[in-house]
């Protein structure tokens, strides 16, 4: 392999994913007029951001008195006061503006009849800091993520955004002194490689809900962006918080979206109680999302879960109605009828908590760059780096994620990271050179899955990965149990070294991405699994049976996982807003 075999194309900027972080990015770049290079292994509007149900929040006020303070106050709360306020100010501050800006690219929000955007209560939300249930979430039916895809597509093929569609990024590309050249990728159809240089590189990856058997992720959510970042040597944050949304329809894992819950559905028992009045008296079934997935999990295991296994519990909605159902919810109707075979409108869904958001990724400052710890300064930005979106971690979800506030990240932090990135073109005019000896790195971790033949088949391996996770990385946990993750996971990964592809006729670079997918998913794995046994606390989703309290004195900290060593680092929260009065952990009560 030489440099020169291998063809070169030249942006100013180099998007990795074509989800709703990386398509507002792509969007407010190239209206700059930057040459933006958008690679994305699926076509764009199948991103994973196509998938998102429920709606954004912004504090419109359109439905309920509010204001962006009191959606700031749910946000820090919702994260267990892990979330550092200067970034979760910035995007609640700037969400109606968002909001606003979408509504004119094309999104066709629902609407009130007064015309103004329709907003529907979620779980977390408050009016005057913890008072009564706030409506904060702008929808479109239970469609709200395909729509803002759709439009944002729509609008980067306006501007000419340039895209490498159902192209696989292998590894980002560095030189010696640390700065970010652009990428190794090849297209999935052919096999064509392609390194393509830019003066900056923004990663927008989305998910690893693939890390788990029951998920409600699609197949491409295998946390390519943050083990990209691991290889270039880059820490992950924060991986220990992985949320599971309540109601996944029971032992399938699709999303049944929170907003059922804020038009009125609300969840029972065997014995027909309404459980949440149990576990959150006041706020009930729009309690937060760690709180009602542990309340469901309680209810199964103490023997009131519904069905002949009595291992779930049911979302009633009939009692809203044929027509508020079609109205608001249409999605979910359909998703019931065609795999479940009732109809929401007369029968109760069966649900369970399902692997949903990886609140940790790579770590951020509020304007997209990527950050790490150097030497004696507690972080230092990423020549041309940038992250945006799931696989990035700012932190404004911190250890538990709020319903509504993903589409809002992505869309904040993407416009927010392309900015910056406009700045930093103005300073930075030309490529730097670029590097063989890391391209060569790349181009051998794609052709070491040329081998075909005897050995282990990625099928299984990757099968016994999301086993062992959900075995022992799930709702709640354990010392024993978290050890015993990392040792079945460790495992797991050399068994991956000996491992082959099926050379199926014209399936060959199909399989590679899949043997490449599973490379990532288990570097993600073995941060998560790391990250979860060094933390003694309950926090968030990290729920711990043997550490059952928030541990405030020893863990108001980030952590940080490099792959090389294994090694844990930490980093303080950030506890000081922008321009308010910060917020004081105390007890988290809905």
């Amino acid at each position: 392999m030489t440099i020169n075999s291998i063809q070169t194309r030249r942006f100013d900027t180099l998007i990795i994913g074509a989800g709703g972080g990386g398509l507002r990015a792509a969007l407010q770049l190239a209206e700059a007029d930057a040459s933006v290079a958008v690679v994305s292994k699926v076509f764009p509007t199948r991103s994973h951001t196509v998938a998102a149900q429920g709606g954004m929040n912004a504090a419109l006020a359109n439905v309920l008195p509010d204001n962006w303070h009191w959606h700031m106050f749910d946000t820090v709360k919702g994260s267990d006061y892990l979330g550092d306020q200067d970034a979760i100010e910035y995007m609640c501050r700037a969400a109606p503006k968002v909001v606003y800006e979408l509504e004119h690219f094309g999104v066709p929000f629902s609407r009130l009849d007064n015309g103004r955007i329709y907003q529907r209560p979620f779980g977390g939300q408050s009016q005057n800091f913890g008072g009564e249930q706030a409506a904060r979430t702008c929808a479109a039916a239970d469609r709200t993520g395909h729509a803002i895809l759709h439009s944002l597509y729509q609008q980067n093929i306006r501007a000419r955004t340039h895209f490498f569609d159902e192209y696989f990024a292998v590894d980002l590309l560095k030189d010696d002194e640390g700065n970010v050249l652009g990428a190794f990728v090849f297209d999935i159809h052919t096999g064509e490689e392609i390194i393509i240089e830019a003066k900056t590189t923004l990663i927008a990856t989305g998910g690893a809900g693939q890390l788990f058997r029951t998920t409600t992720n699609a197949l491409i959510n295998t946390g390519d962006g943050m083990a990209m970042a691991l290889r270039a040597g880059v820490p992950l944050q924060d991986m220990e918080f992985f949320q599971f949304h309540p109601t996944g329809i029971a032992g399938r894992g699709m999303l049944i979206t929170e907003g059922a819950r804020g038009e009125g559905g609300y969840l029972v028992n065997a014995m027909g109680e309404r459980l949440m009045e149990r576990y959150a008296p006041k706020a009930k079934d729009l309690a937060s999302r760690d709180v009602v997935s542990r309340a469901i999990y309680t209810e199964v295991k103490e023997g009131r879960g519904c069905g002949p296994n009595k291992d779930h519990v049911m979302l009633k909605l009939d009692h809203l109605g044929e027509d508020v159902l079609q109205k608001r919810l249409p999605g979910i109707r359909q998703t019931c009828i065609t795999f479940l075979g009732i109809d929401p409108a007369e029968q109760a869904i069966p649900v369970y908590p399902t692997a949903h958001y990886t609140m940790g990724g790579i770590p951020t400052d509020r304007y997209g760059q990527v950050v790490v710890p150097v030497k004696d300064t507690p972080e230092e930005p990423v020549n041309g780096l940038y992250a945006a979106g799931e696989c990035a971690c700012v932190s404004v979800h911190g250890a538990n994620r709020l319903g509504g506030n993903s589409l809002l990240d992505i869309l904040v932090f993407g416009r927010s990271a392309a900015n910056h990135i406009i700045g930093y073109l103005k300073e930075n005019r030309y490529h730097r050179p670029m590097n063989e000896a890391s391209v060569e790195k790349a181009w051998q971790r794609l052709h070491r899955w040329d081998k075909t033949g005897e050995g282990e088949s990625v099928e299984r391996i990757r099968a016994d990965l999301k086993k062992s996770m959900e075995d022992n990385c799930g709702v709640f946990r354990t010392q024993e149990v978290l050890d015993n993750g990392i040792k079945e996971v460790s495992a797991i990964a050399e068994r991956l070294k000996e491992a082959r592809i099926s050379d199926h006729t014209g399936m060959f670079n199909t399989a590679r991405v899949e043997a490449l997918e599973l490379e990532n998913l288990m570097d993600v794995a073995l941060a998560t699994v790391y990250s979860a046994s060094a933390r003694t606390e309950s926090r968030g989703a990290h729920s711990r049976i043997d550490y059952p309290e928030r541990d405030d004195k020893n863990w108001m900290k980030h952590s940080l996982y490099s792959s090389e060593g294994r090694k844990l680092d930490y980093k303080p929260v950030r506890t000081k807003p922008m321009s308010v009065t910060s917020f004081p952990p105390r007890p988290r009560v809905y």
